[in-house]
């Protein structure tokens, strides 16, 4: 599996945005100095996860981007998909879509496997786990 710079500076900016605390507002241009990013990729990145419910953002003075549910209520999981499509592919398919023949026919199963470990670890941490306060409680090994 390969995490595109899209989807790792838009869980960068979530993050950001959660350990600005609940219902805080945070201005494009500073989370782009705060994580490196590029400003017009990152307001790009915010328009994705706003079409994905995973932000909303205020126009005008004193605008910004906040997160549109609690930072423990969005995974990392729905973060990458929002960025870049389904976890795991296999030839841009599901590996539930995949038939081999002959002496690969039991390969599916470990593409099966594979995107099933990939999930339950994307969709088992969310942005709130990621707040630097937090993070020492993750268990990731």
């Amino acid at each position: 599996m390969r995490i595109s710079a899209k989807a790792d500076d838009a869980v960068r900016a979530l993050v950001e945005l959660a350990a600005a605390g609940p219902g805080a507002t945070r201005s494009t241009r500073e989370l782009a100095e705060d994580q490196g990013i590029p400003l017009h990729f990152l307001e790009n990145i915010l328009g994705d996860l706003r079409r994905a419910g995973l932000v909303e953002i205020h126009r005008g003075a004193g605008g910004g981007s906040s997160l549109a549910r609690p930072a423990a209520a969005i995974t990392v999981g729905q973060i990458v998909r929002a960025m870049d499509g389904p976890l795991a592919a296999v030839r841009d398919l599901a590996p539930d879509e995949l038939v081999y023949g002959g002496a690969a026919r039991n390969l599916p199963a470990v593409w099966r496997e594979m995107h099933a470990c990939i999930n339950e670890l994307l969709d088992g941490v969310s942005v709130a786990d990621l707040v630097p306060d937090r993070v020492d409680g993750l268990n990731m090994t």
